[in-house]
């Protein structure tokens, strides 16, 4: 095939960028000199990255940052926390500081920095950091995970039912309660981009222990609310629900092996599709299409494939962590369009939310 202009260009642009002779140039001429450092910098990133993630796993599960959240603490106060002599404690709080989770003050104190005090706000984000000790197992050798198709590791162990089996309740309990700590940022993304106020009864299928339906029910308390998930998860919901007087209808069942409820105007799949392949994917959204009734409403709430300012939350974490998982693949959203489409949707388009590395929506009407 004959190259393209831009196929030239790259061919250009690559040969430049990774001459030395131009590197040292552009590292010394005042208006390419900030240009370099921030390639050198990502650079750099792309291999370093994994001692970043260690650090912040280490200030998450020695409970530094919540130490550090109460006030500044010299490093004997530290040293306690953490459980580390001062020579390790000084060298963790340096660590931290370096990448913004703390803050040197003076007096020889640390104090939370930046980045920490994001990250304790974010309680998902920190479940997931403590939760990526699984998923670096598998990353090990991530070539084998790649001849191998995915699955078949310790992240796999963990996700039982997303090849539709049943977890015992020790299970469900431990992947529910993960899911349920990072559902309220994408709740929020979803809620925000489509007014749900405007339906009747909305019924969250794969709903885990009602995250979702929480802040539905808090952005629109008219609405009927209900839940379809596994027995051993609906079981859950059914009681937290019961414990806080909110009323949800929380039905058990496989959404591969029984019909969905019917009465629901609107069904939302939050973070459900990209857990499955292609196929049973299908089956999904054709047991949901089923379920609504003509000019019913499906919302697909999820990070996806190929959107523009979160492109390696998509392709990159996803990618692999979906691969580790063994089912399931980030897809962008013209893929989930035609998905619905192929399923019975009459229509289903994009909805742009205001953070698309947390979540991105897909609106199809029956």
């Amino acid at each position: 095939m004959p190259q393209t202009l831009h196929d030239r260009y790259r061919h250009w642009r690559n040969r430049l960028i990774g001459d030395p002779g131009f590197q040292r140039w552009a590292a010394r001429f005042p208006l390419t000199r900030p240009i370099a450092r921030r390639r050198a910098q990502a650079l750099f990133d792309l291999s370093a990255g994994f001692i970043y993630s260690q650090i912040a796993y280490a200030c998450v599960t020695s409970g530094l940052l919540e130490r550090l959240a109460a006030g500044p603490c010299d490093l004997a106060q530290l040293s306690h926390t953490v459980k580390l002599d001062q020579a390790g404690t000084l060298r963790l709080v340096r660590a931290a500081a370096a990448l913004k989770l703390a803050e040197a003050c003076p007096n020889e104190r640390f104090a939370l920095g930046v980045e920490g005090a994001a990250l304790l706000g974010a309680p998902g984000v920190t479940a997931m950091i403590t939760h990526h000790a699984l998923l670096y197992a598998d990353l090990a050798d991530p070539m084998s995970l790649l001849r191998r198709g995915g699955g078949g590791g310790t992240l796999a162990g963990y996700w039982p039912y997303a090849g539709g089996e049943a977890p015992d309740p020790v299970a469900a309990a431990a992947y529910s309660g993960l899911m349920s700590t990072s559902q309220a940022m994408v709740a929020t993304q979803v809620l925000d981009a489509y007014p749900v106020g405007r339906h009747r009864r909305l019924m969250d299928v794969g709903g885990g222990q009602g995250t979702f339906l929480r802040a539905v029910a808090a952005r629109a308390p008219r609405l009927d609310l209900a839940l379809f998930d596994l027995p051993a998860v609906a079981d859950r919901a059914r009681a937290a629900f019961a414990a806080e007087a909110i009323a949800v209808d929380a039905v058990g069942g496989s959404f591969f092996a029984d019909p969905l409820p019917q009465g629901a105007d609107i069904i939302s799949l939050i973070r459900i599709l990209h857990d499955h392949d292609d196929e049973p994917a299908l089956a999904i959204l054709k047991a949901v299409r089923a379920a609504l009734p003509t000019g019913g409403t499906l919302l697909i709430g999820e990070p996806m494939a190929r959107e523009r300012g979160a492109e390696r939350v998509g392709d990159a974490y996803f990618g692999c962590y979906l691969l580790a998982m063994g089912s399931g693949r980030p897809r962008p959203a013209a893929e989930i369009i035609a998905l619905c489409r192929e399923a019975g949707f009459a229509h289903a388009g994009r909805r742009s939310t205001h953070m698309p590395m947390i979540a991105s929506l897909v609106v199809a009407r029956a």
